[in-house]
């Protein structure tokens, strides 16, 4: 399958952002990216038609009870039995920011109680308080499983930026040392906060820019394709997208984001082909 025969659907609703940055970072890449409204996909019963589905940035339904919450219940109210076929399918789902907030909101991440549809986790309220959009340095915690970083060297610090008042990732105190353990033993972290030399944060701000658990800015599920990261990878694509760039000899062509969708984009040429 060439490149431009390779589908994604970008999902928006009322308050979305960042989809088109998410889209035009996949048309750089050769794919056939489109934004597609949640009604105007359940009505067509056209999700089949793509081979990833991505939950972008933004403010969904304006955040009300809970950020992402809103999207998540209507996704798997509208969509619920098509979205565990899709994932049997062992196509693609990215939740960037709002999206990773829905992911979580949808049970679908951690995903250790499969098919629950019940939150194992929260997207919490910053601490401190407010809304943060800085750029931060994450490392690579994955070792192999998570597809969308399999471009990425273990260890390796990306420059990216965030945008959000939810971000702080928590579990509840009660499960907190089990899921943890989960989380690496099944090869789920993906990424922590740390400092420019991948010094990990260890809760201090604004390293870590919302007091997430363990530095957590993203996971995977057990299978590895399904993934949510709380930092902007469309944001940091473009080389002209990075903060210093004007004070660099040379500006680069890409930046640290390209490696996540260019992974992403790898697995479904192999996979669906």
């Amino acid at each position: 399958m060439s490149k431009t025969k390779i589908k994604v659907c970008i999902l928006r609703v009322a308050g979305t952002n960042c989809d088109a940055e998410t889209k035009r970072a996949l048309i750089d890449l050769g794919v056939d990216a489109k934004i597609i409204h949640l009604s105007r996909l359940v009505k067509e019963k056209t999700l089949f038609d793509y081979s990833a589905l991505i939950f972008p940035g933004g403010f969904s339904y304006g955040d009300y009870v809970r950020a992402g919450a809103i999207l998540a219940k209507g996704t798997l109210a509208k969509l619920g039995s098509d979205i565990e076929k899709f994932i049997e399918e062992e196509r693609l789902i990215l939740g960037i920011c709002n999206g990773f907030q829905v992911l979580v909101e949808a049970g679908l991440l951690p995903g250790f109680w499969k098919g629950s549809g019940h939150p194992e986790a929260a997207l919490a309220t910053n601490i401190p308080i407010g809304y943060h959009c800085i750029w931060v340095h994450v490392k690579h915690e994955n070792s192999g499983k998570c597809v969308f970083t399999q471009k990425i060297p273990k260890g390796k610090t990306l420059n990216i930026p965030i945008a959000h008042a939810e971000g702080r990732f928590v579990f509840s105190k009660e499960t907190e040392t089990n899921y943890l353990g989960k989380l690496c033993k099944n090869d789920q972290l993906v990424f922590r906060y740390c400092d420019e030399n991948g010094e990990y944060a260890n809760g201090r701000y604004p390293v870590n820019p919302n007091g997430a658990f363990y530095d957590i800015a993203g996971i995977c599920d057990a299978t590895g394709r399904i993934f949510g990261m709380m930092p902007h990878p469309e944001r940091a694509y473009y080389g002209w997208q990075l903060p210093d760039w004007t004070r660099r000899e040379k500006m680069p062509n890409y930046g640290d984001g390209k490696l996540i969708f260019r992974s992403m984009v790898e697995y479904l040429e192999k996979n669906f082909a």
